[in-house]
Order: C-alpha cells, then structure tokens, then sequence
C-alpha cells in the first residue's frame, strides 16, 4: 500500500513540469536591466538631471540682451492744467475786463486821426473826397466796444485752452533693450556652477544607479542561495526517508530496533522542517526580487544560475589604482562638483563688491506726445546709453557672503579628503575579505569532498549492518552541514565581489553624457 507522504511526493513531482513550463528564466543581466527600467528612485534621479540641463540653459540666456516690450493706457478724469482756475477765467473774459480801456482807445484814436487829418488841408480835401478813406472812417466808427471785447475774448479762449493739456485718454508702447557688458564675473561664474551642478545630478543619478544594482544583485544571490538550500534540504529529506523506509522493514525482520526507527524519524522531521523553512524563504525572495523588476509578486520567476551544479565564480575586473577608485565613485566625484559649485560661489559673491556696466537702448510710442507740442496723436522717440552701478557700502554684506562660500568649499574639501580615507579602508578590507572568501570557498570543497566519501562509507556499512545508525546520522549531519557550508561560501564570494564592485565605482551608469 502506497504511504501518504509517498502519494503527495509523486502528485507534487506530476505537477513540477507544468509549473516549470510556465515559469520565465532569468538571467542576472536581464533582471539589471528590468530594475533600472523600474526604479522609481532612478527615473527621479534622470528628471533631477534633465532639469539641471534646463537650469544650465538658463544661465546661458544671461550673455544676450533682454529685449522686452511694454504696452499700457490709462484714462484719467481730469486734464493737466498749465495755469489756475482763476487765472483761466481772466484769460477766457480778458476782452470784457478790457472792454473801458478798448472804448477810451478807440475815441482817443479817432481825434488823433481826425486832428491829424483836419491839420492838414489838403489831406482834409482828399480825406472828404476819397471813397477809400470815407470806407475806413466807417469801417473805424462802426466798431463798437462790445465787438472789440467779444474778439478779445475770443483769443483769450484760444490761448487758455492752449494751456489746458488733453490726458483723458492716454496710450504708451515701448521696445526696451539692456545688454550687460560687465556684471563682475557673476555671469560666467553663474555658468560655470550651472554645468557643474549638471553634473553632480549626473554623479548623484549614478549613486542610484549603483545601489539599485547593488541591491539587485544582493536579492538575485540570495535566491540563488536559498534555491541551492532547497535543493539541498530536498536531497537530506530524501536520504533519510529512504533510511526511514530501510529501517522500518529491518524492524519488521526483527534485525533493527525500535530505537533506531525513532531517532531516524526525528532526523527526518526535522529534516522536512528544514525543507519547508527553505521553501518559504525562496518564495519570500524571489517575490522581493519581482518587486524589484518590477513583475508581480506571485509571479514565478526561475534564475538562470540556481539550476546550477555549482554556483559560478564571479568574473574579477583587474584591480585598480586608487586614483581611478576615487575618480569612478560617484560619492567622490559628488563631493568634488560640491567643492567646486562653492568656490564658484565666492566668485558670485565677490561679484557684488564690484562695478557693473550694462548697455541700455528704448524705443517709445506715446498718445499725447509732445514731440512736436502737445497732440493727441501717437509719436516716438529713441534714446541709448550706458548704465554704470558701483555698489559702496550696505553693512559689508557682499564681504559676508563671499567669506561663507569660502567657508563652504572648505568644509567641502575637507568632507572629501574624509571619504576619500574611508573609501581607501574600504577597499583594502573588502580585497582581503575576497581573499579569505576564495579560501574559505576551496576549504569548503575540500570538506565537502571529505563528508560525501564519509557518507558513502557509511550509508554502505550501514546498509550491511556493520554500522550504527547513530553514526549514519552522523555522517549525514556532517554532509548537510558540509553542503551548506559549500554553497554559503561560493555565494558570500559573490556577495564580496558585489560590494567590491561598488567600493572600486566599476558599475557603469546608463546615462548619456551631457551636451557641452
């Protein structure tokens, strides 16, 4: 009669190939490139980098001139006026106040003509005779005080509106131009610092390039792990099954005791605990690792290198000079920019103790103009010059601002100096920890080797009798213990080979150089 655990064992072992089918095989490079394409951190990075580029742009716009024009009107209730009230009621009315002054005029101007006429008898006789002269003695009889005053009014009127400006209505349009000449250097040092702050989202976008790869990497060994865990708690589990099984019909022959069918069967428990820890383990990783890609999380995934006999060695790169370390972290390099950004900075604050020169020119349309008088119609005029500003004294604030850069590119200097220490400790540890890994991997071998013959030897003194089964568990526990110790070595290699990767800066970023 087939057992229980025996039925779900070939149930479970139908179902693996249909699963397997379904399951999509990755390699450590595709999983790379699926995580930088899902990095939420790493597209944020590239838009902080685009918007540096944009940011550098801007800084170039301030070597052209700014051109801009202005439109405006504006209506007002009351015109300008150039004199009083009062006084432009005498000017409208000056006729009338003159109106005694006109009459005693005129009488006094007609007897001095016509004294001047009668002295002389001959011009009398013409003057009597003349058409002409009859005509004006009229024409000079006729005017009456009240004409003369209205006349007088009457220009009066005009010379008073004159002086009465229309600003009812007002329109105003303009072409401005200001171009600097000098701005203290604060112009170039401002370009300077955008291209330099371009490139420290460029080096800062490669920091999360790097841990994103770092990560991964650290999730696909560990799966890598745990799979070959499985495998291996699978094969104890196996083993001591069959043992089980072994034992069991000894007992029945009467040539096992009870005792030894006992302890065999706690090993086997504990062993089928084992597997099941391992199980749950690689599902939680590999679910990490989908999150990771960007898949879903019950998505099942099968790793290129977990099907292995062995788990592979990792490609080393050459070692490299320290120098190229530091030039390659992008830590350093952030660093750097940052020190660099500040001296920038004194630069920019010193620009402000100095002159600046700008070059201005304007166009202007006006309705009322007073181009030619004063018309309600549009008129324009141009006008040019150089405008000069000499900063002298506001609270030595400009001295201030350039003693704080200075003070900023040093403590950033100084932060460098510090990283680039740790980062020299740190790559000499992580060397020697290589080292010691690659020994511990071939020690691991070496004993591996040692408790498989062991194992043999046992199981096949066991199968004849000549061995106890104490020491067949033995033998067996010292090959689990073996095995793990085998595949904890070859992955801490590849684990150390990771961070190694990162503390020398070889994980080379996507992004494409920024253009000059």
């Amino acid at each position: 009669m087939i057992s229980k655990r025996l039925l779900i064992s070939l149930l479970v072992l139908s179902l693996l190939p249909l699963r397997s089918g379904a399951q999509r095989t990755l390699t450590l490079e595709e999983c790379r490139q699926m995580a930088i394409q899902e990095d939420e951190n790493l597209k944020q990075a590239r838009t902080k980098y685009e918007m540096a580029g944009y940011d550098k742009k801007i800084a170039l716009a301030n070597y052209f001139p700014n051109i801009s024009a202005t439109g405006a009107y504006m209506y007002n209730s009351h015109d300008i006026s150039l004199i009083s009230d009062e006084a432009s009621m005498k000017l409208q009315n000056l006729g009338t106040a003159m109106s005694e002054q006109l009459g005693t005029a005129m009488q006094n101007f007609q007897q001095g003509l016509t004294q001047a006429i009668m002295s002389n008898p001959a011009a009398a006789m013409e003057f009597a005779s003349s058409p002409m002269w009859q005509t004006v003695a009229g024409a000079i009889s006729s005017l009456s005080t009240d004409e003369m005053a209205a006349a007088v009014n009457a220009l009066g009127t005009k010379m008073d509106d004159a002086l009465h400006l229309d600003i009812t209505n007002v329109w105003l349009a303009g072409v401005s131009l200001q171009q600097p000449v000098f701005m203290g250097g604060k112009i170039i040092a401002a370009n300077k610092i955008a291209a330099l702050a371009q490139e420290l989202q460029r080096s800062q976008y490669d920091q999360k390039y790097e841990e994103t790869l770092v990560t991964l990497d650290q999730s696909y060994w560990q799966v890598v792990s745990l799979a070959n865990k499985l495998k291996l708690a699978q094969a104890y589990a196996d083993l001591l099954h069959d043992m089980e099984h072994n034992v069991r019909i000894s007992i029945n022959e009467g040539v096992a005791t009870e005792s030894d069918g006992l302890q065999i069967k706690v090993k086997a428990n504990e062993a089928d605990m084992l597997k099941t820890r391992a199980q749950n383990g690689l599902t939680l990783s590999k679910m990490l690792l989908c999150k990771q890609i960007g898949l879903d999380l019950n998505t099942p995934v099968t790793l290129a290198d977990e099907n292995l006999d062995k788990i592979p060695a990792p490609q080393m790169t050459p070692e490299k000079d320290m120098e190229s370390i530091y030039s390659d972290r992008p830590e350093t390099r952030s660093l750097e920019l940052a020190s660099q950004i500040y001296e920038k900075k004194v630069d920019v604050a010193r620009a402000d103790m100095l002159p600046q020169v700008a070059l201005v020119a304007n166009y202007m349309w006006t309705n009322p103009n007073s181009v030619n008088g004063f018309q309600n119609k549009f008129g324009g005029m141009f006008s040019a010059g150089v405008m000069l500003k000499v900063p002298i004294f506001h609270g030595f604030e400009a001295l201030q601002k350039t003693r704080k850069a200075k003070a900023e590119a040093t403590l950033y200097q100084s932060q460098l100096e510090d990283a680039k220490n740790l980062i020299n400790l740190q790559v000499n540890q992580l060397r020697k920890q290589q080292g010691e890994a690659y020994e511990k991997l071939i020690m691991a071998e070496s004993n591996l080797e040692n408790a498989e013959e062991n194992l043999r030897k046992a199981t096949v003194g066991f199968n004849e009798g000549v061995v106890e089964t104490l020491v067949t568990l033995q033998a067996q526990t010292a090959w689990l213990q073996a095995q793990s110790e085998y595949i904890d070595a070859g992955i801490e290699l590849q684990m150390n080979n990771v961070n190694l990767m990162k503390a020398e800066g070889n994980y080379t970023s996507d992004l494409e150089p920024a253009t000059k």
